[in-house]
């Protein structure tokens, strides 16, 4: 078992979001994982991930606040609890149109060969 609490997670940059504060829960420099690796971002009012392609097979849970997700033409705003799956190369943005910080648990398959 590999626990980390989440005063030591370390933060990392994610490319092309902007207003998005992000840690590492697992994987990567959070620790080893075969599979995934999971972080949590916080959005501010206005904080966006610009439209680009998902890497590997992704999913996004709300753990607070409301975010609106546009994948394939559509667009969803998630809340509390709510989640999406998005495939691998599938073009997603995600952005905080209210006025309240959010919370989003994310969860992302390493490629093959990583891990």
């Amino acid at each position: 078992m590999r626990v980390t609490a989440l005063d030591q997670a370390p933060p990392y940059r994610p490319p092309a979001h902007h207003g998005v504060g992000a840690l590492r829960l697992q994987g990567h420099e959070a620790g080893p994982t075969t599979r995934f690796w999971t972080g949590l971002s916080y959005y501010l009012p206005g904080g966006v991930a610009q439209a680009a392609p998902t890497v590997e097979e992704t999913v996004y849970v709300v753990l607070d606040g409301e975010l609106v997700v546009t994948a394939g033409g559509r667009e969803a705003t998630l809340r509390r609890y709510d989640s999406v799956h998005l495939s691998k190369g599938e073009t997603r943005s995600v952005e905080n149109r209210s006025n309240v910080p959010a919370t989003l648990l994310v969860t992302i398959a390493l490629p093959p060969g990583e891990g």
